[in-house]
């Protein structure tokens, strides 16, 4: 088994990503018949990367749980690219080399589009895919029509409840600087809607592209010399979650109360995110590669939408900026950070 940069994954490392919570048993709880079947997966993040190594061991717990055993009736090589584009590409080509039965893409579309450039016929599964009908990795969520399908990350109307949500533990903001990815479709598609519904909330919202660390920087820092209140809010994609750590310095030291897509930016001292369980998406993508495992067709699979959301709030965060979290707020959070 691989793991980062193509070295070989020892079977020990294999068990340990899986946290210790289950050992694969000796014999398999379900027959799947006599032929070792290979799954590849390709993960967008790097191998220590903890919320990466959380989403990936759901997904082999529940497959565990569906009746594959490692190295007895399935084989699988996990690849690790830490974002880099060139791993991707490559990683992508060596798992379509080797021939596996289904490859999991762990990762949005900077993986689910290599995977597709590299392969239109090996069975594809995405976990957390923002648009894949905008980025034509299928045809329609009803029926996808290819050799790729999956579960999405979230709908567009999440971007309506961000604002919502930045107002509420933060009621005086009157501008939102919207943190976006313009070089994929859900990037402009996620600030449109929030543009669409900033009027109705009293505020003025400004897109900012992220393209790297320099422009991040320039461009929160010349948001902030207003003195108008402002707040921010960061869209889902790869490149925000790359550039997590620089923008939630930023938030803390322009005093800029921010609103994120996923539960990994508050654990790192964001102040509050709201978005799909993404665990809960690796645990489902388990279940359709048992699916295609047992002769369903990627094409018959309709994309699903998150079935779990979960609300964060940082208290620790919230405090340094001087908010008061209103009760109803903390009531509804699935987790507060203290």
């Amino acid at each position: 088994m691989r793991g980062p940069y193509g070295v070989h994954m020892q079977r020990r490392q294999f068990i340990a990503l899986l946290g210790g919570a289950a050992t694969w048993p000796l014999a398999a709880r379900a027959q799947q018949g006599d032929r070792m079947r290979r799954i590849g997966i390709l993960s967008g993040l790097a191998a220590d990367d903890a919320a990466g190594k959380a989403r990936i061991a759901a997904f082999l717990q529940e497959f565990q749980q569906l009746g594959w055993t490692d190295n007895r009736n399935v084989r699988v090589d996990i690849r690790w690219s830490a974002s880099r584009a060139d791993d991707i590409r490559k990683y992508a080509a060596e798992l379509v080399a080797s021939s596996p039965d289904v490859i999991l893409a762990a990762g949005g579309s900077s993986v689910v589009g290599p995977l597709l450039q590299a392969t239109r016929t090996v069975p594809i599964v995405f976990a957390n895919a923002a648009d894949p009908v905008g980025a034509g990795f299928v045809d329609s969520l009803a029926r996808p029509g290819g050799n790729a399908t999956g579960f999405m990350v979230s709908e567009y109307s999440m971007g309506g409840k961000w604002l919502e949500l930045l107002k509420q533990i933060a009621p005086g903001v009157m501008r939102v600087a919207v943190f976006r990815d313009a070089s994929i479709p859900s990037g402009p598609a996620q600030f449109g809607v929030i543009q669409a519904v900033a009027p109705l909330f009293k505020v003025e919202v400004t897109p900012l592209n992220m393209r790297n660390a320099a422009d991040i920087e320039r461009d929160v820092a010349t948001f902030a010399r207003s003195r108008t209140s402002g707040g921010l809010i960061v869209t889902g994609s790869a490149t925000a979650y790359n550039y997590s750590d620089l923008i939630i310095t930023l938030a803390a030291r322009h005093k800029l109360p921010a609103v994120y897509s996923e539960h990994s930016f508050v654990a790192a001292g964001g102040l509050m995110s709201y978005g799909a369980d993404y665990v809960d998406q690796y645990r489902q993508a388990a279940g359709y590669v048992d699916r295609i495992l047992k002769g369903e067709k990627p094409a018959d699979l309709p994309v699903q939408a998150p079935k779990k959301y979960e609300l964060i709030i940082n208290l620790k965060t919230a405090k340094a900026l001087g908010l008061s979290v209103p009760p109803s707020l903390l009531a509804s959070a699935n987790e507060v950070i203290e």
